[in-house]
């Protein structure tokens, strides 16, 4: 067992023997106390063991069981894969298939799916035999899948020890504000809600985890509003890690008077980009927010602000057992915690991870992010996503011939649209737009959109000589019409 695990199990053992009747879990209904997590824990270790898998995948809603499960499987030494409930049966098929899950524990509703992809059900398992040699990196605790930058996210391949280094960090983050009650607001196959959890359970406090339905959470971006509110005043938690557009809720429904934030002591908030604005507005309702930053190959949390060391604006300060430098064209390279690999290819030997993400430091260290070297967008609920990959989906139709995808910081996607044929209806579009969106993922769908009053052309300085699109400039020729549809949000939310 490696040393970080150990030190995890240990705590867990401690919970359980001096604060036995302290409410470790609960669920939608169900509550467990550190001594039963403990032994139930156990319990589900000797079921894998006699199953003698290697690599499970978990595709289970929020709630107790999902989590004795993730915990499970992670002291047994067996590799979890975590499937995100907003991910296609398309992209949940692809990592099955590149990791060889020969077990799979999962909801009722994706028994069709599993069948159709040569699963059968045993008891509480799912069962694949695979011939085929396992492509993992040695000490592969998880493989979480990137959110989807394309229609076939990579596996990131990730130790227990740099899982639970984040963890650990996370929990002393937060110490000084001692919150004893942790919401699970994200899914847990997000790695950041994830090790949010971890981190809950190695402070002893209580988590929460009731089901994304029970939430009102729906897919990647869909969010029942007073659903929602109504769970957090029920549960009154003391600690929520958030996305910047569950940000923007919480504060609108604070402004409205129709939540009241008081219960909360630490409001981590990540995943992409928030304005300065709505910072200044969750300090004025007094949401404690603190602005971090990560990604998936480090583990989720590299930098974070903190009550002792807090720079609105900026990203927070690089966690303790890290090390973070800029390289001379201000990418962010990361040394600490680094992924194992990815799935399916030769391990990662590098010191030094690039992040793609461009950034300055102050004197006192804290890290400003200015933007990334790729064209990917991060959409304000935290998911990643390739514009091009949509943008094929929308040119694959028979109407459109241009497309350009936009939706950075945003919880709409907005396309700019010319077709084919002048005598195109916006209704062709319409209808082209949807089918689509029938081929993607939620958080890559196509929300908005408008049609363009000429094309991309080399001539109008919005496409390069070989015919690829100027994404810069077209986003500062358009930005007035893709921002009005941000501006709306940001107001009427």
């Amino acid at each position: 067992m490696s040393p970080e695990l150990q030190r995890f199990a240990q705590t867990l053992r401690h919970h359980a023997k001096h604060n036995a009747t302290v409410i470790a879990l609960w669920g939608d209904e169900l509550k467990l106390s550190y001594a039963a997590l403990y032994a139930e824990v156990r319990y589900r270790q000797q079921q894998l063991r006699d199953e003698r898998a290697t690599v499970v995948a978990l595709a289970l809603d929020n709630g107790v069981d999902a989590l004795l499960w993730d915990l499970a499987l992670l002291f047994e030494g067996v590799t979890c894969l975590p499937l995100p409930p907003f991910f296609s049966m398309a992209q949940r098929s692809h990592c099955l298939a590149l990791s060889q899950a020969s077990l799979v524990i999962a909801e009722p509703a994706l028994q069709v799916e599993l069948q159709a992809s040569g699963y059968e059900k045993v008891g509480a398992f799912w069962h694949k035999h695979y011939d085929g040699s396992q492509r993992l990196p040695a000490g592969t605790a998880k493989v979480t899948f990137t959110s989807g930058t394309t229609g076939t996210p990579k596996g990131v391949c990730l130790s227990a020890d740099s899982m639970l280094s984040v963890a650990r960090e996370l929990s002393a983050a937060s110490a000084l504000t001692d919150p004893r009650h942790h919401l699970a607001l994200l899914s847990l196959a997000i790695l950041l809600e994830n090790l949010g959890c971890y981190a809950a359970l190695i402070s002893g406090a209580t988590l929460s985890v009731p089901g994304l339905h029970t939430l009102g959470i729906q897919g990647a971006s869909g969010v029942d509003v007073p659903r929602l509110l109504g769970v957090l005043a029920a549960r009154a938690p003391h600690s929520v890690i958030l996305v910047p557009q569950l940000l923007l809720l919480l504060v609108s429904a604070a402004e409205q008077h129709r939540f009241d934030p008081r219960s909360l002591r630490f409001a981590a908030v990540g995943g992409a980009r928030v304005s300065a604005a709505l910072l200044k507005r969750a300090q004025c309702v007094g949401i404690p927010v603190y602005e971090g930053y990560g990604l998936s190959e480090c583990a989720s949390v590299v930098c974070l602000n903190r009550p002792q060391a807090l720079r609105p604006g900026s990203v927070g300060q690089p966690l303790p057992h890290l090390q973070v430098r800029l390289a001379d064209d201000g990418e962010v390279l990361i040394k600490g915690s680094n992924l194992l690999g990815y799935l399916g290819e030769p391990p990662y030997s590098g010191e030094w991870w690039p992040s793609g993400d461009l950034g300055e430091f102050d004197h006192e260290g804290f890290l400003y992010l200015k933007g990334r070297k790729k064209h990917q967008f991060v959409t304000s609920f935290g998911r990643n996503v390739n514009p091009e990959w949509v943008e094929t989906e929308l040119t694959q139709r028979g109407p459109i011939a241009q497309a350009f995808v936009y939706g950075e910081a945003m919880a709409h996607n907005h396309a700019l649209l010319w077709p084919h044929r002048p005598d195109c209806t916006d209704c062709e579009l319409a209808t082209a737009v949807a089918q689509a969106n029938q081929a993607l993922p939620d958080y890559a769908r196509v929300h908005r959109w408008s049609r363009l009053e000429q094309p991309f052309t080399y001539a109008n300085g919005l496409l390069t000589a070989n015919g690829r699109a100027r994404r810069e400039q077209i986003v500062e020729r358009y930005r007035a019409q893709l921002t009005d549809t941000f501006r709306d949000e940001d107001s009427t939310s």
